[in-house]
């Protein structure tokens, strides 16, 4: 009798093997927990091991050492809402078709956090939400637990209680009981370990989604008054700027708020890694450290900006590198090569195949249209780069008077980028391989080069229909 329940059970394991495609099939115990760690306008040199002088890092510089840093990781998008649509659903903003009810993301999508569910994850978000209004919350799209997220793109202020009067839109929901001087990226992180530490013996997602950095700029003082101490005797040329078309480029990383707000984040990060050592599942944590577009570099006239993205051209709302490279490193302890590099083109829409693929879940080909799994590049294997990534954005008339970039489309294939200012119908081409400042336009000497990743950006924009 036990021989053949024996023998019925291997069977039944094999057929559901099969049933999965031979992909290996994980128990609730085999499964990694997974912590995806969002910034706010994080530039690709806003850290110090990506080359930041000024900003000090060293949870995100140790982050590095224990997993692979990726140099060329871009986010699907240059604004917050368009990437932050990528990430959930695996496709370019230039699909979204949602509706005014919904906001920016129709819930009639299967989300990132839906899919982990789904998996028997238990799923937790925190911070800034931004894809929708009220009825299409997190909460409402596979998140068990949302502290914080609403439709606002922004905080009222980082200080208790996160509020500028009664009906700011931008007022923090569900911070409730806080301290006097309490800093929004401090609450979201203690709100983020207490769920950790309750959830320490089954499978969690956390999707912890910081409000910083972006403006209102607001640093607690002792860091502003540690670094306005650093950028005055940095010897910077304090306030310059360059020319990108119409728009001034900040040159240096010398807003003191602004590094204390990195600081901040940097804590949440050594916090967090911090507990996972403590209840001892740092081994069977993997945490995803990224930013949602470029810094905020690069705008009309004398209007606030926040870091410098140099040697990056452009900065958060522009299709030039410095609006869309964004620091990526990924941590998957007994898995990677630690300390690692790696110079895969990684796009934001790749998250969503990429986690379920390192889940042992079923991938949703037909959900995550745009994404490309990077596990096996994460894994060390042989694999074939991502053939092309493609860029969109429609820039308003009111938004370009801020700043300063006209409409565009974007295509990178190999090392080549090709910007088409589809208005005009001018375009630029740029070799990133050698001009990673996008400063030697190529597309008169290498017009036959320019001209077939035309044709290619035409036919993309024309099959995902992309609104002009």
């Amino acid at each position: 009798m036990f021989r053949m329940k024996l023998l019925s059970t291997l069977f039944l394991l094999f057929v559901f093997g099969l049933a999965h495609g031979g992909k290996k099939v994980m128990t609730p115990s085999d499964r990694p927990n997974i912590i995806f760690f969002l910034v706010d306008d994080m530039g690709w040199m806003d850290a110090a091991c990506y080359g930041s002088k000024i900003y000090e890092t060293p949870a995100i510089n140790k982050l590095a050492t224990e997993g692979v840093r990726f140099t060329q990781a871009y986010a699907s998008h240059s604004m917050c809402i368009a990437s932050r649509f990528a990430i959930m659903t695996g496709k370019y903003m230039a699909r979204n078709r949602s509706t005014k009810e919904f906001g920016t993301m129709h819930p009639n999508e299967t989300t990132l956090a839906e899919a982990m569910k789904e998996g028997g994850y238990a799923t937790y978000f925190a911070g800034k939400w931004h894809l929708g209004k009220e009825g299409a919350y997190p909460q409402n799209q596979g998140f068990d637990v949302n502290v914080g997220g609403h439709d606002a793109g922004a905080p009222a202020s980082y200080f208790y209680p996160y509020k500028k009067g009664e009906n700011n839109f931008r007022n923090v929901p569900n911070l409730e009981n806080g301290l006097e001087d309490e800093y929004l990226t401090d609450r979201l992180t203690d709100e983020t370990l207490q769920f950790i530490r309750s959830h320490r013996d089954s499978s969690f997602f956390v999707y912890l989604s910081h409000y910083a950095v972006h403006d209102p700029f607001e640093a607690k003082k002792q860091l502003r008054q540690k670094y306005e101490n650093k950028i005055n005797n940095s010897g910077f040329d304090i306030g310059a700027t360059v020319k990108v078309k119409e728009a001034n480029q900040k040159l240096y990383q010398d807003n003191a708020t602004f590094a204390g707000m990195v600081e901040s984040v940097d804590v949440s990060l050594n916090r967090i890694m911090s507990l996972l050592d403590e209840l001892n599942l740092a081994e069977n944590t993997i945490i995803v450290f990224t930013s949602d577009n470029g810094g905020d570099a690069c705008k009309m006239g004398s209007r606030g900006r926040s870091t410098s993205n140099v040697p990056l051209k452009g900065g958060k709302c522009w299709l030039y590198e410095g609006g869309i490279r964004v620091p990526l490193i990924v941590k998957w302890p007994g898995k990677l090569k630690v300390g690692s590099l790696s110079d895969r083109i990684v796009s934001g829409v790749d998250y969503y195949p990429t986690l379920l693929d390192i889940a042992g879940l079923d991938e949703k080909p037909e959900q995550h249209i745009d994404g490309v799994s990077f596990k096996n590049n994460l894994l060390g294997k042989s694999v074939k780069q991502r053939k092309t990534a493609y860029w969109h954005f429609p820039v308003s008339d009111k938004l370009k008077k801020v700043i300063g970039m006209p409409k565009a489309s974007v295509v990178r294939e190999g090392n080549f980028k090709l910007i088409e200012w589809y208005e005009s119908g001018t375009f630029e081409l740029y070799d990133l391989e050698n001009d990673i400042s996008e400063e030697h336009d190529l597309s008169k000497t290498n017009k036959a080069k320019a001209e077939r990743l035309l044709k290619t950006l035409r036919r993309w924009r024309k099959k995902v229909q992309a609104p002009w």
